[in-house]
């Protein structure tokens, strides 16, 4: 992750068709995140941008795919945010031993 300008940059691994949408941790200098929806037509896509809104307790419409639209290796752009408060939401959907 990373600032550019007033826009946070996140750097991310993603696995689609899972059971749940998670954020899952670091991977390869990336954030990993599964995503409950199949790589056919965008769908994943589509359900990531949402997912990271809700984590991000963000409007959907602040959020954009940057790269990777056919790949796992993607790159989001947030309007308007610091990265170290996208980075401190992140950290606390990471899982936690004892934590539901």
């Amino acid at each position: 992750m990373r600032q550019s300008g007033p826009d946070a940059l996140l750097h991310l691994h993603v696995r689609p068709g899972s059971k749940v949408a998670a954020v899952l941790g670091p991977y390869n200098g990336r954030l990993k995140i599964a995503i409950d929806a199949p790589p056919v037509e965008g769908k994943a896509n589509a359900a990531l941008l949402d997912y990271l809104a809700s984590v991000l307790r963000r409007p959907r419409r602040q959020l954009h795919l940057e790269r990777g639209a056919a790949g796992r290796d993607k790159m989001v752009r947030i309007e308007d945010a610091v990265a170290a408060d996208i980075a401190s939401r992140l950290d606390a959907a990471l899982p936690r031993p004892g934590r539901k």
